[in-house]
């Protein structure tokens, strides 16, 4: 991802995406219009894979840029555990995106970080999150109240979560899921098309 990919989007879903985002803090560059904060925030996403407490996806279709999936707060030790976070451009919103890149995130999180947990927090009235989270059917922990400042305002949020021992039985399922029914077909070799 380059800075003028990211700066597109970002302006572009500036006011859908401030309702769902935590604040720049005081005095902070907005990556999407400064370079230099730009190429900071890249490098403080190198410096957390490093370290092994978050990884940072991008969502692309056709070679453009229009989101990101993160796996952040990520714990090691008996806790074993981190939080996925998601955006994606409006423009691309409700066309499958965000579950295939989730199931993915989920599938690198436990197999690959040998992450115990994954949650997933989402704002009640954040109808398209949850959507997401409901046909992937990601086991529901309830609501937590005030438990992340966004846009200003600490908001309840709505938890989801999966294990590696839910992981082990669903994860088929999910990649089919998200796949939609001809992605599915095409997994497992089989053709929607009618024959000719």
């Amino acid at each position: 991802m380059d800075f003028a990919g990211y700066r597109e989007v970002r302006l572009h879903n500036a006011d859908w995406l401030a309702r769902w985002e935590p604040r720049l803090p005081a005095g902070a560059a907005n990556p999407a219009r400064d370079p230099t904060a730009f190429a900071s925030r890249c490098s403080a996403r190198d410096r957390e894979r490093q370290l092994g407490t978050g990884y940072a996806f991008g969502v692309f279709h056709r070679e453009r840029f229009c989101g990101e999936i993160n796996l952040n707060n990520v714990v090691r030790g008996a806790f074993r555990s981190g939080h996925v976070g998601y955006w994606v451009d409006e423009r691309c919103a409700g066309r499958g995106f965000v579950p295939e890149g989730l199931v993915a995130v989920l599938g690198f999180a436990i197999e690959q970080v040998d992450l115990h947990r994954v949650e997933v927090n989402i704002i009640p009235r954040n109808h398209r999150s949850l959507r997401v989270v409901q046909k992937l059917g990601l086991r529901s922990e309830g609501l937590a109240e005030r438990l992340i400042e966004i846009n200003g305002v600490w908001e309840d949020h709505l938890r989801f979560a999966i294990t590696a021992e839910e992981w082990a039985v669903r994860s088929g399922e999910l990649h089919d899921l998200a796949l939609g029914a001809d992605g599915a077909a095409a997994r497992h070799g089989v053709s929607s098309a009618p024959p000719r």
